[in-house]
């Protein structure tokens, strides 16, 4: 994931993704500078999908 594009618009990233996995909350969802393997790992036990899907979802948002 490119960090600093990421930060600067992850309400609008966490919106998406939320719409797109209703079982998403904002705990599974909550972005911390350096932590972001952490929050790779919430939504590949809650989506199914391999780290790497998840951040070329993210990142083509």
């Amino acid at each position: 994931m490119d960090n600093l594009r990421i930060k600067g618009r992850w309400n609008e990233i966490k919106g998406k993704l939320k719409q797109d996995y209703g079982d998403l909350t904002d705990d599974d969802l909550t972005y911390a500078e350096g932590k972001e393997d952490e929050l790779l790992g919430k939504l590949q036990s809650k989506t199914g999908k391999s780290k790497d899907e998840l951040r070329k979802q993210i990142n083509n948002y």
